[in-house]
């Protein structure tokens, strides 16, 4: 298929890494050849940005990553975007959410800031959740005194969360943007962040067209996403609805298909 690909967005969980949760071997020969054709290789993520950067070590520097589940975009260091939630929003969602754990719903929460996400649930079990995807994270005895630009609110339900919290948010979702992002985990963000929009103005940054524009992802949260780029790739274990959305099919995680379908893209890469 003849193609102009210049732009290649990639979901984490579920899309490029191995059923271990790590970052196929093949990738890291293949970074370099298609920085060397002007290819931009952007993990987007519903992870923090420093996580992203401790996943990708030394290349980090150069790279771009779409952190936050797209609330928090950087070039090479660089802020493209970033687009932060109103303290009195996020004192209400809190105290929505404190609420709920009162009803009975298990939850732990994540502050996601742009210095650091912070937690007030310190258990075992939750703390082994956070500490999965939060490189940068600060236990505190009250999270609604953090002082930083939170990107987004996080939570992970210990029930499904699809058919758990995710129905309990309704008013929040009136004004603002309600996402599972995968079994156990919710994402509140502004209402109009995505990975969608993230991706789109990361486009015009690099004056990239969706044409040119290559995207895998797996779960709700990359809807946005894979229908800014042409190229637009559901995982074989991806939700239904992302299936239904995207154009095309790639390997499961599990047989590095990211890393496959770039290649067959890329055969000389």
């Amino acid at each position: 298929m003849p193609h102009d690909i210049r732009l290649i967005a990639v979901d984490m969980d579920g899309t490029l890494l191995d059923g271990e949760g790590n970052i196929p071997d093949p990738l890291w020969s293949l970074l370099p050849r298609l920085a060397e054709r002007g290819v931009a290789f952007v993990p987007a993520s519903g992870r923090q940005l420093a996580t992203l950067q401790r996943s990708f070590g030394e290349a980090a520097g150069e790279m771009t990553f779409i952190a936050e589940n797209g609330a928090y975009v950087v070039r090479a260091g660089v802020e493209v975007s970033s687009d932060a939630i109103d303290r009195e929003v996020v004192e209400r969602v809190v105290r929505h959410l404190r609420d709920l754990g009162e009803r009975g719903y298990d939850l732990g929460v994540v502050l996601c800031g742009k210095r650091s996400a912070y937690i007030e649930r310190t258990d075992d079990a939750f703390r082994a959740e956070a500490d999965t995807y939060y490189a940068a994270l600060e236990a505190v005895d009250d999270i609604l005194e953090v002082d930083d630009d939170v990107l987004k609110i996080a939570i992970y339900d210990f029930a499904v969360a699809e058919h758990s919290v995710g129905r309990a948010l309704d008013e929040i979702a009136e004004t603002h943007r309600v996402v599972v992002s995968g079994r156990h985990w919710v994402d509140i963000m502004n209402l109009h962040v995505d990975k969608g929009a993230a991706l789109a103005r990361l486009q015009e940054a690099l004056d990239v067209v969706p044409a040119q524009t290559a995207a895998f992802g797996d779960y709700l949260n990359d809807l946005e996403m894979l229908d800014a780029a042409d190229w637009s790739y559901a995982m074989r274990e991806a939700h239904p609805e992302v299936v239904a959305r995207a154009r095309y099919r790639a390997p499961s995680n599990l047989d590095h298909g990211v890393v496959t379908t770039i290649r067959e893209l890329f055969p000389e890469s």
